[in-house]
């Protein structure tokens, strides 16, 4: 059966734990690629604190490490944790280290490339903190940039929460 939303979709979360989508069900979903090792790891902050801002509201952020680009995140799963809490204060959900290109890409980022293709139509995701921003029915609403700061979606996000 072909998903219909990204509720049809589950991960591991970074402790291992299964993290079915669908219990993020009726929230507007902000879904990222991430590292620790990168020049954009500073928006780590900024999801920080759209989480902190719109949590309450109903926004999820979940990361999804990714070591595909510069192998920018090398790290065991439980060493991404420790450093994504102690230099940023990340309390929003981290994903295991996923592949989000090729043939072992994860099925929710086939999914999500699909739905929100890049710039000129290409699917493939360019590098590290590539956002998707997902309305309360699990569809796709918007692809954001690595180079997009987390506080530049808050129009979108606000709009999102608002429907």
């Amino acid at each position: 059966m072909a998903a219909t939303s990204v509720y049809d979709f589950e991960a591991v979360s970074i402790t291992g734990e299964p993290a079915h989508l669908s219990s993020q069900r009726g929230k507007v979903l902000l879904i990222v690629n991430t590292a620790s090792a990168c020049g954009f790891t500073p928006q780590f902050a900024g999801l920080e604190k759209l989480w902190e801002d719109y949590r309450d509201r109903g926004l999820a952020i979940l990361g999804f490490p990714s070591n595909e680009f510069g192998g920018q995140d090398p790290g065991s799963n439980e060493e991404i944790a420790s450093f994504c809490q102690l230099n940023y204060g990340v309390s929003f959900p981290m994903m295991a280290k996923t592949k989000v290109n090729g043939m072992d890409a994860h099925p929710l980022w086939q999914w999500l490339k699909a739905q929100a293709p890049g710039l000129l139509g290409t699917e493939g995701i360019k590098w590290n903190f590539t956002k998707f921003l997902v309305d309360r029915d699990g569809k796709v609403i918007k692809r954001y940039a690595p180079n997009d700061a987390p506080e530049s979606l808050r129009k979108d996000i606000e709009k999102a929460l608002a429907t």
